[in-house]
């Protein structure tokens, strides 16, 4: 968490810095960018433990990512958001406070999704979801890496199904 926190610049928001070396993405130093201008560079960060506006519906948390989109490009996300997540299609009227914690998973992902990143930094995605779920968001950001040649990093304490998914592996 501390790592990604880190990369994001978010680590500054609860008084921690990075004090020795650099932070690059794609050959640019992105320790000292905001983590608006990180997102229009294309990572983006979803947090552990789902965090949805709750009083807002799914598909206004998921517009909520489109910030740095067009009227044309937020449409063309929300549907290949719904194409990876048929569910939240189903659900994009409900208020994401009263979805299930998967549902709220998928709509922090979708999220993230609408921006149109290069890379996610993931942060356990497992957290409090039963297996079936999680094997599902597993499938799903394994498409995304596969298909649309989106990036993950991943915290995740289940090593397991972090590993049977992911293309590298470092345990720390």
């Amino acid at each position: 968490t501390t790592t990604l926190k880190a990369i994001s610049n978010l680590l500054r928001a609860e008084r921690g810095d990075v004090t020795k070396g650099t932070i690059e993405f794609m050959g640019l130093r992105v320790d000292q960018r905001t983590p608006n201008e990180l997102v229009r560079m294309g990572v983006c960060q979803v947090m552990e433990g789902r965090h949805c506006f709750q009083p807002l519906t799914v598909e206004e948390n998921l517009l909520t990512g489109a910030f740095t989109r067009s009227g044309a490009e937020t449409r063309d996300g929300l549907e290949r958001v719904y194409t990876y997540f048929p569910r939240l299609k189903q659900r994009r009227s409900s208020l994401s406070g009263y979805t299930s914690g998967g549902e709220q998973q998928m709509t922090a992902i979708g999220r993230a999704l609408m921006s149109r990143p290069k890379m996610i930094l993931l942060d356990e995605p497992s957290m409090g979801l039963a297996p079936q779920l999680v094997e599902e968001i597993f499938e799903i950001v394994k498409g995304l890496n596969v298909k649309e040649k989106v990036s993950f990093l991943l915290a995740e304490q289940n090593t397991n199904i972090a590993l049977k998914y992911a293309g590298y592996g470092y345990i720390l």
